[in-house]
């Protein structure tokens, strides 16, 4: 397993946000007109498409703009999201395997900035933020033209069952981490050629 470029997704997958998103939703929910997730329903959720899930909480898909743009604002309010353990790592481990790094979010370069530190962000060689979520092949397509890398030596690693959708549209390879939104068999479902169990796998990446 090698790939000349990672495209990485940022919440759920580098940043532990999932807790800050199950508290602000309650919030954006009030505030946007949607039905608020229930915290014994969250891990039923978490096993749900994209789609299914905007269709279960009776949130239409021309919101997503709307509802993004205020989460993101929201957590620039707060103090910036804890990475994983063992991130930082990860990172420099690819970055010195000679992988080429970016990170393609619905979040903002801003909050990815805040939360990464300069010396994490010298590690990436491209940053793509506030990516309509169900828009996020098109983006990954013009980062593939801009890094001038061929879909096949590409991954996009996510932890969204749009993110697959994404990958699968763009022509890359989808890596699924399983300790994000989503659950990992939904994730299984949306086609992901790696499942990566914990963050030292994502080393594999390299090669090695």
């Amino acid at each position: 397993m090698r790939y000349s470029l990672v495209i990485f997704d940022f919440d759920g997958t580098l940043a532990d946000s999932f807790t800050f998103f199950v508290k602000a939703q309650h919030a954006l929910a009030q505030r946007h007109g949607f039905n608020a997730i229930a915290e014994d329903r969250v891990d039923e959720m978490r096993r749900l498409g994209t789609r299914e899930l905007l269709q279960e909480i009776g949130f239409p898909k021309w919101k997503l703009p709307i509802v993004a743009a205020d989460f993101v604002r929201t957590m620039r309010d707060a103090p910036p999201m804890p990475l994983f353990p063992g991130i930082p790592d990860m990172l420099h481990h690819l970055r010195d395997g000679n992988v080429r790094l970016a990170i393609l979010t619905s979040n903002s370069t801003d909050n990815v900035r805040r939360a990464l530190g300069s010396e994490l962000m010298d590690t990436l060689e491209l940053v793509d933020g506030g990516v309509h979520m169900l828009g996020k092949h098109r983006r990954i397509a013009r980062m593939l033209k801009q890094a001038r890398v061929d879909a096949s030596q590409a991954i996009y690693v996510g932890d969204h069952v749009s993110d697959g959708e994404a990958a699968l549209r763009a022509g890359v390879a989808f890596g699924a981490v399983g300790w994000g939104y989503a659950h990992a068999s939904a994730l299984r479902a949306a086609g992901a050629q790696h499942l990566f169990d914990s963050v030292d796998e994502l080393r594999l990446l390299a090669g090695s």
